[in-house]
């Protein structure tokens, strides 16, 4: 059975959107290794609609080896609006998200990676779906955004078990967690 795997990059007031003004300036060499660590052990991505259109405009005609594996692998997008996917191996999620997601856990091996914490993220979470979350806490204080584009939401609640963490030399500290069921 596969895991749902969610990796979000986060600033220091949990700012988790409007990433032109506080993430780039942190892409490094050690980042761009536990990226490639994450996507290398996925059998698929799951994103929202909105994720998935700045990664379709973003990812395909790239080349090297993240983009290569990213435009190749297998991708699920859950949206009500979206009905055509352009971008290659990308197939909409109908019907009931969560219903839908368990049964690629059960149909996948490997992980299925999500990239930011909007709402399916946060629907995962509610449905106790979520498995891992990496979140990559960036040492910068954003200043920006409103409640809709923060890490905290209102009456969402779970329980990680922290697995361990990573500094970077840049100042990223990337705290690795599991769900806890109790």
């Amino acid at each position: 059975m596969a895991k749902v795997v969610n990796s979000t990059f986060v600033s220091l007031d949990g700012v988790v959107n409007h990433m032109d003004k506080w993430h780039f300036d942190y892409l490094s060499d050690e980042s761009d290794q536990l990226a490639m660590r994450q996507l290398s052990a996925a059998d698929a991505l799951l994103m929202g609609r909105r994720s998935y259109e700045v990664y379709a405009g973003a990812w395909p005609g790239r080349d090297g080896e993240y983009p290569d594996r990213i435009n190749a692998m297998r991708k699920y997008v859950a949206s009500t609006t979206l009905t055509d996917p352009e971008w290659n191996n990308t197939q909409v999620l109908s019907g009931d998200l969560v219903e839908s997601v368990a049964r690629l856990k059960d149909e996948h091996s490997g992980d299925i990676l999500m990239h930011g914490y909007g709402p399916v993220a946060q629907a995962m979470i509610r449905a106790g779906l979520l498995d891992e979350l990496h979140l990559w806490y960036h040492p910068v204080l954003a200043g920006v955004g409103g409640p809709d584009d923060v890490l905290l939401t209102e009456g969402l609640h779970a329980v990680f078990r922290t697995t361990g963490a990573e500094v970077f030399d840049n100042g990223i500290v990337v705290m690795s967690m599991v769900k806890r069921d109790d």
